[in-house]
């Protein structure tokens, strides 16, 4: 007997250890362009080739010193400029100041910069009005940022804008990165017509490749789409065929509940194996895993809560780990004080929608209303998943939960 026959519903725990045990980060690797390099992860550590900064800078606009030359006189005349790109060159006098810029190098000898709001400009040169200057002030010595040799960045980190300019400032040209996985998906069911075209009676407009095409993207994987494939068990088959073929993971909505037009399961089982069906989550139950031929397999529900939900607790560890993307972690839970009550039986870990706010110092949160599966004004206004436990029933205002600040994924 399966354990799609098994009585009882699969703990998530146990599903996405199910799900991440079997799978192996892809090990094709590329050298791509910096520039072409973002959301990608990094097959290898980055290694600073050079000290940041390469050289002692001022971090102020001000007058470069030399601290003996105070002891004897707090007026000096100037003895030349360094400017960010143009440092001073020539002696340097001694008892004298160099004007110096933000960024510039410092010149040889100097051991403190004081602002240009410390000083006034008399007939005579500079006159230094700060009492008390401390050896280095406001000097940046070099290497103060990166050293030369540090890690910057390890692999299986997934490059970000913020990642991308730090590693420019290195000079660094090309990165290796790991291949991006590749995602075929389709929407399944007779009753989904394309956007634009008119709903004849007993048809829906196909939602839910919108939103799962943006979420494949924003997991750092390629996403092809193959549209919508009518209830037929022959032209599914060749779908499935089609799919594994272009992809390292095939993705559908609908077609994985109990119906007798859901042939989704049947294929499977003739294609490759399942690993598991119906799972202790609310809503998306009829969730599929298995592996076909060349290509390993998520089974959606069809409703579209459901399939944003079970995309983004479950297949997204899944295609990070396959994407070696080492340094993702799960939402962090957070504990909130219920403003409004959530409704829920006992069963079943259940991810209601709600919005979060801030009062006090304290996380609150109150339901954005309607909970239905279908019904997708409710993730639209959340900023939140209120995830109530399995064996826990209904919530009351005043009672606390844990909820999961959406990540930049549903941003």
């Amino acid at each position: 007997m399966g354990c799609c026959d098994a009585p009882g519903l699969m703990p998530i725990e146990e599903a996405l250890d199910k799900m991440l045990s079997p799978i192996k980060p892809i090990q094709t690797t590329l050298s791509l362009p910096l520039a072409e390099a973002l959301g990608y992860v990094l097959a290898e550590d980055v290694l600073s080739p050079i000290f940041v900064p390469p050289f002692d800078n001022s971090a102020m606009d001000g007058y470069a010193l030399r601290l003996t030359d105070l002891e004897q006189t707090r007026e000096l005349p100037l003895a030349g400029k360094s400017f960010a790109g143009q440092p001073f060159s020539g002696e340097w006098p001694a008892q004298t100041t160099i004007r110096i810029m933000t960024g510039a190098k410092i010149p040889e000898g100097c051991d403190a910069v004081v602002m240009q709001e410390n000083t006034l400009v008399t007939d005579a040169g500079i006159q230094i009005t700060q009492e008390h200057i401390q050896q280095n002030n406001n000097i940046r010595p070099t290497g103060d940022d990166i050293k030369q040799g540090d890690i910057v960045l390890n692999q299986g980190a997934r490059l970000t804008p913020r990642d991308i300019p730090m590693i420019a400032s290195l000079g660094i040209s090309h990165v290796s990165v790991v291949r991006k996985p590749k995602v075929a998906f389709f929407s399944t069911g007779d009753e989904l017509k394309t956007l634009g075209e008119p709903l004849a009676e007993g048809q829906i407009y196909d939602s839910n490749r919108y939103g799962i095409k943006p979420l494949i993207e924003a997991f750092g994987c390629e996403a092809i789409d193959l549209g919508i494939i009518p209830d037929c068990p022959e032209t599914l088959k060749l779908t499935f065929g089609k799919a594994q073929s272009l992809a390292d993971v095939v993705v559908t909505s609908g077609g994985v509940s109990v119906g007798e037009a859901d042939y989704t399961k049947d294929i499977l089982e003739e294609l490759g194996q399942i690993g598991f069906w119906k799972l202790a989550i609310k809503p998306g139950k009829p969730f599929a895993f298995g592996e076909l031929d060349n290509a390993w397999f998520c089974g959606l529900p069809g409703n579209p809560v459901s399939a944003i939900l079970t995309m983004y607790v479950l297949v997204q560890p899944m295609l990070a780990k396959l994407a070696g993307h080492s340094a993702w972690t799960a939402p962090e839970s957070i504990p909130a004080v219920t403003k409004s009550a959530f409704k829920k039986g006992p069963g079943r870990t259940d991810y209601q929608r709600g919005i979060y706010t801030i009062e006090e110092g304290k996380f609150v949160v109150e339901t954005t209303g309607n909970q239905s599966s279908g019904a997708f004004r409710s993730m639209s206004l959340a900023n939140c998943f209120v995830v109530i436990e399995k064996d826990r029933g209904s919530v009351e205002v005043g009672e606390t939960v844990q909820i999961q600040l959406f990540n930049s994924t549903l941003y």
